[in-house]
């Protein structure tokens, strides 16, 4: 695409000057749900501004009340759609290596976003522990459980943490589809293009009557199938890799 390097230049440009601009007002608003108001205007400017059309559709699926939601990963754009399409309510869940990122942590730490370790050490526990009070305070948290992404497309394996906080929380999960990402902004690639974003609540799932581990297995495995259902991307997960979720 002879303009996918002039159009790349012109998003990365101001997505940075609105991030910047959405900060520093981050920085002396006071009062989290208001910061995430804001840094919800802000992302809609700014896939406004890069001829993003973002679509929800199924918002009334949205459970009204503290929830956990769970989307694919498939690019550096979804935390800022997602952003963009929920309520003020929800926070994000995100692995603790992006706490190392300049500003980008400044900016999830001032909208409430949670750090967690991933790996069953004394600090994982306590983030979990800290995440439980958070929920038992009324939280709604946003999850991408594959934790991260790969420039092949497809759905990778579900860590189990969402599905334990739910479980030990007692919250309902909703599952989110999210397409259109990977082309707008391809794993790897330097070069992004304009494209439409369809972000589709699926149906909430709610908790399997249950002991706690099949609990959390059942409601992973139901999560992702329904993700998988509706995302046109083939299963990168094997049952062994399912199996060995963590």
């Amino acid at each position: 695409m002879v303009l996918a390097l002039p159009y790349t230049l012109a998003a990365a440009a101001l997505f940075l000057v609105l991030s910047l601009f959405v900060l520093i007002l981050l920085l002396v608003l006071p009062g989290v749900e208001r910061r995430r108001a804001l840094a919800r205007a802000g992302a809609r400017w700014a896939l406004a501004g890069m001829g993003m059309r973002v679509r929800l559709q199924h918002a009334e699926r949205l459970p009204v009340g503290p929830c956990v939601v769970v989307a694919n990963h498939q690019s550096y754009l979804d935390g800022v759609v997602m952003t963009a399409v929920l309520p003020a309510r929800f926070g994000f869940v995100i692995k603790r290596e992006m706490d190392a990122v300049p500003l980008a942590n400044l900016l999830l730490r001032r909208i409430g976003a949670e750090f967690i370790d991933r790996g069953r050490t004394g600090r994982g526990t306590r983030d979990a522990r800290r995440l439980l009070r958070a929920a038992h305070g009324g939280a709604s948290m946003v999850f991408f459980p594959e934790g991260t992404f790969g420039r092949e497309p497809g759905l990778l394996r579900f860590h189990s943490g969402a599905f334990v906080f739910a479980v030990r929380a007692s919250l309902p999960l909703s599952p989110v589809a999210l397409r259109g990402t990977r082309r707008a902004l391809p794993p790897g690639g330097a070069l992004a293009w304009p494209t439409r974003i369809d972000v589709e609540i699926l149906p909430p799932i709610a908790l399997p009557e249950a002991p706690p581990d099949e609990a959390v297995a059942l409601l992973r495995d139901a999560a992702r199938a329904a993700i998988l259902a509706r995302i046109d991307e083939p299963d990168l997960a094997t049952p062994r890799s399912e199996e060995a979720a963590d």
